[in-house]
C-alpha cells in the first residue's frame, strides 16, 4: 500500500472509494433482486399499467374530493334549461341567491339560514359529515360560483358535468367493495377446499356446483327486490288539543279566546268530523296540528278511511298523515305519520354491496382451490410442515403469498364485471335509486330521450366514456400486475 506524502499511515483512498462503489454495487444488485423490488421494476416498465395506475388514482382523488370542486348541484332542476348541448361560455345559474335563476355575477342579499340548508338539501340530498365539511370548504372558497355546463344538461336542466363527479362516487365504491367481498369470500372458501381435501374439498365444491347452476342475475334481482321492499306504517305523532280549542277559556283568565271561523261551533267537537267526511281541512284542525309542531296547509286533500273515524290527510309535498277519532277512549283525536320502512334499514346501494359481493366469490374460490392443490404438495410446503409449523400459518403464509398474482388479476376483472352489473340493473330500475345517480343511471337516462328526431348525444357519450375508461384502466392495470406478481416469471428473470 502506498502511503500519502504527508506521511500518513493510512492507504490511498482511490482503492477503497472502488471497493466501496463495488459494494455498493452489489448490495443495490441484491436488493433490487428482491421479490417486491423486483415486482415494482416490472410494473414500472409497463407503461400502460403506470399510466392506467396514476388514472385510477386521479379519478379516485377526484371522486373522493366531488362536494370539494365548484361543480353544479347534481339535484338542482332548473326546466327553463334541459337539453342545453355542452357549452364554456355561458355562466352557471347561482343557485344560493334569492332569485335561483340569475345567472353570473352575484347581486342580490344571500338567503337566510333556513333557506340556505333548504337550498343545499335540494341540491345535493343529504350529505354525510364527511362530503358535508368539503361542501362546507367549498362554499367558502367558491361561493355558488360553479364551472359552466361543459358536458352539457338532461331533460330536467340537471348538469351533466357534475351527475358524472358524483356518479363517480356510487360506481367506484360498488366496484371496489363488492369486489373486497367477493375476496374475502372466495379466497378463504377456496383455499380452505384446496388445502384440506377430501371430502371436504369435494362437499365445498358440489355447493359451489349447485350454485353455479343458478342464474345469479334473478338471486341477486330477486334477493335486491325482497331486502329493500317497504312496509307501509304508522307512527303516533301525537293527540291534538281540538278541545283546548273549542273549551271557553276559565273565568278572571287573560288568556283571549280562539275565534274558529264558521260553520265551526265552538262547543261541537264533532263538527270537524263532518267537515272531514266532505273532504274539508278545518281551521281548528290545523291550528290544533300546529299546537304539536306539524303543519297541516290548507292545501291538503283529505279522503276519508272510515267516515266518522279515520282520515288520510295528503301535503302537497306528498308527506301523508291519518287523522283518527275516538269519542270517550282518553284523547279524541290522535295524528298518525304514515311511513314505510324496509325489512332493512340500508339503503338500496349498501344491500347492492354486499349481495353481488356474496354472488361473485364463485370463480375466485373455484381459481384459488386449483391453485392451492397445485402448491400444496411442493418441497417449499413440506420444509415448512417439517420444521412444525401449523396448518393455517402454512396455508396464509406460505401458500397464500405465492398466489397473490392470480388474485389480483381476477379482483380487477371483477371491479369492472361489478360496475357493469350495477349498470344493468340501473337499467332495469333495481340499482341505484334515483335521485342519487351513478355511471349506469346516467348511461340509461341518456337512452331513454334517444329519438329518431332528436339525438342528445352528450346524454349518453360522457357517462359512457367515464365508464368505458375506467374499465379500460382496470383491465391494463390487472394485466401489468399479474406480468408482475407472477413468481412463474422469477426464474426466467434471473438467467
Amino acid at each position: 500500500m502506498e502511503e500519502t506524502p504527508a506521511g500518513l499511515n493510512r492507504p490511498v483512498s482511490t482503492p477503497r472509494s472502488a471497493g466501496e462503489v463495488v459494494q455498493s454495487w452489489e448490495a443495490g444488485r441484491v436488493l433490487l433482486s428482491r421479490p417486491t423490488s423486483r415486482a415494482l421494476r416490472r410494473i414500472c416498465e409497463n407503461r400502460a399499467a403506470v399510466i392506467s395506475f396514476v388514472f385510477l388514482v386521479l379519478l379516485g382523488i377526484a371522486a373522493i374530493l366531488t362536494p370539494l370542486l365548484p361543480l353544479q348541484p347534481p339535484r338542482w332542476i332548473d326546466t327553463s334549461r334541459q337539453f342545453q348541448p355542452p357549452t364554456i361560455w355561458a355562466p352557471a345559474p347561482r343557485w344560493l341567491e334569492v332569485n335561483p335563476g340569475q345567472y353570473g355575477e352575484s347581486s342580490e342579499p344571500h338567503l337566510s339560514k333556513a333557506l340556505r340548508e333548504e337550498r343545499i338539501r335540494e341540491g345535493f340530498g343529504q350529505l354525510d359529515p364527511f362530503s358535508r365539511a368539503l361542501l362546507e370548504i367549498r362554499l367558502w372558497l367558491w361561493g355558488d360560483w360553479s364551472l359552466p355546463s361543459l358536458f352539457g344538461t338532461d331533460k330536467l336542466g340537471r348538469d351533466v358535468l357534475s351527475r358524472v363527479f358524483w356518479g363517480a362516487r356510487v360506481s367506484l365504491a360498488v366496484g371496489i367493495i363488492a369486489a373486497f367481498v367477493s375476496l374475502v369470500i372466495g379466497v378463504t372458501y377456496g383455499a380452505v377446499a384446496g388445502y384440506v381435501g377430501g371430502w371436504v374439498d369435494d362437499l365445498l365444491m358440489r355447493i359451489v356446483d349447485v350454485l353455479y347452476s343458478i342464474p345469479f342475475i334473478f338471486v341477486v334481482i330477486f334477493l335486491i327486490t325482497v331486502l329493500s321492499a317497504e312496509t307501509k306504517r304508522l307512527r303516533p305523532v301525537g293527540p291534538l288539543p281540538v278541545e283546548e280549542i273549542t273549551s271557553p277559556p276559565p273565568p278572571n283568565s287573560q288568556v283571549p279566546k280562539i275565534e274558529v271561523p264558521s260553520p265551526l261551533p265552538q262547543d261541537a267537537s264533532t263538527a270537524p268530523a263532518e267537515l272531514l267526511d266532505q273532504g274539508k281541512l278545518p281551521e281548528i284542525i290545523q291550528q290544533a296540528a300546529e299546537k304539536i309542531g306539524v303543519t297541516l296547509p290548507a292545501e291538503a286533500t283529505v279522503q276519508p278511511r272510515q267516515p266518522g273515524r279515520s282520515w288520510q290527510i295528503t301535503l302537497p309535498t306528498g308527506r301523508k298523515y291519518v287523522l283518527q277519532y275516538t269519542a270517550g277512549r282518553g284523547p279524541a283525536w290522535q295524528l298518525l305519520a304514515e311511513r314505510y320502512e324496509r325489512w332493512v334499514t340500508a339503503n338500496r346501494i349498501v344491500i347492492f354491496y354486499f349481495v353481488v359481493g356474496a354472488i361473485y366469490w364463485l370463480t375466485m374460490a373455484r381459481v384459488v382451490r386449483g391453485q392451492v392443490l397445485s402448491l400444496k404438495n411442493e418441497l417449499f410446503v413440506e420444509a415448512a410442515r417439517a420444521m412444525g409449523a401449523s396448518h393455517i400459518r402454512i396455508l396464509f403464509r406460505h401458500i397464500l403469498p405465492n398466489l397473490w398474482g392470480v388474485i389480483i388479476v381476477y379482483l380487477t376483472l371483477t371491479i369492472p364485471r361489478v360496475m357493469l352489473f350495477e349498470a344493468f340493473l340501473s337499467f332495469l330500475g333495481l340499482g341505484v335509486e334515483p335521485p342519487d345517480v351513478s355511471w349506469g343511471l346516467l348511461a340509461n337516462e341518456g337512452l331513454q330521450v334517444i329519438t329518431p328526431i332528436q339525438i342528445y348525444w352528450w346524454l349518453v357519450l360522457f357517462p359512457s366514456l367515464a365508464l368505458a375508461a375506467t374499465l379500460l384502466a382496470l383491465n391494463f392495470l390487472g394485466d401489468g400486475l399479474r406480468d408482475a406478481l407472477d413468481p412463474r416469471l422469477r426464474p426466467r428473470e434471473s438467467t
